[in-house]
């Protein structure tokens, strides 16, 4: 497969209730073939898998750490089911949304905790890769995929990828040693995403996946003024038709061509979630 693989975007939010399928048509259009649309909510189980179907996109099933606080037992053990359920389906590619958040204030941190370890628990069982939310959290997620997992010689090292990565390069390599990898988007747009950038220009090519995570995380041209950019004011709403020119981007930040970029970071999808190779062909 050719072009580029957005391996995270929430296409059934509302901001694309008017015209998703017209911006999915310009997305493909623009090169990019496949895109992977994470759960965030027992809630929206269904409609992620509806998107997939309904676009040839894939999908993959969690709960995220905002909404933790909501989830039950009966809805960890809906995900169950429903990971048991549609085990044999291609479009099914990951457990994600899922992880810790340390930025948002007020959130349950036992719970989250708790919501994080039975989903690494459901991804182990199924073999399926997971999507990770690392936010002001990566030290503490990385413990628990060490638990869940470890990390020593001959153990079961995960597939999947850190979303969002805005780490340490220390971090980075922690994660890329779990068999992970690091997904960047719209952040590394922007001149004053030193860090971001620093560590997008510096980690191996094989452990970096592209992504929007639409409709936030915009990049820097989305917003309409030099002042709204630094003070981050309004903007328009992201979503994979900007992907290739944030690949392109990146690509720049390590001297590459935005094509060669392109193919490395789709082998590397590819890597994983294994299951996107049927649906790539």
């Amino acid at each position: 497969m050719t072009g580029w693989i957005d391996t995270h975007c929430h296409l059934d939010a509302p901001e694309f209730a008017a015209d998703g399928p017209a911006m999915r048509h310009a997305a493909r259009s623009a090169g990019v073939g496949l895109c992977v649309v994470p759960a965030v909510a027992a809630s929206n189980f269904d409609a992620v898998r509806g998107w997939a179907e309904a676009h040839g996109d894939a999908y993959a099933l969690g709960i995220h750490p905002l909404c933790s606080g909501e989830a039950t037992d009966v809805d960890l053990a809906r995900l169950e089911s429903e990971l048991a359920a549609r085990i044999g389906d291609p479009r099914l590619v990951a457990v994600g949304e899922i992880g810790l958040d340390y930025f948002v204030a007020g959130l349950d941190d036992t719970r989250q905790q708790a919501v994080f370890r039975a989903q690494l628990r459901l991804a182990r069982r199924f073999d399926l890769p997971v999507l990770l939310h690392v936010r002001r959290s990566v030290d503490r997620v990385l413990r628990h995929l060490r638990e869940q997992g470890g990390s020593g010689p001959g153990s079961h090292q995960w597939r999947g990828i850190a979303h969002a990565f805005n780490g340490s390069l220390q971090q980075a390599q922690a994660f890329v040693d779990l068999g992970l990898k690091l997904g960047f988007g719209g952040t590394a747009t922007f001149d004053r995403a030193l860090q971001v950038r620093r560590v997008a220009s510096a980690v191996p090519l094989a452990s970096m996946v592209v992504e929007t995570d639409a409709p936030d995380i915009p990049p820097h041209w989305l917003y309409r003024t030099a002042d709204e950019r630094g003070a981050a004011g309004p903007q328009a709403r992201n979503s994979p038709v900007e992907l290739p020119r944030i690949g392109a981007a990146i690509a720049g930040l390590r001297g590459m061509a935005p094509e060669a970029f392109a193919a490395a970071t789709t082998r590397n999808a590819l890597d994983a979630m294994p299951r996107l190779a049927a649906l790539a062909g």
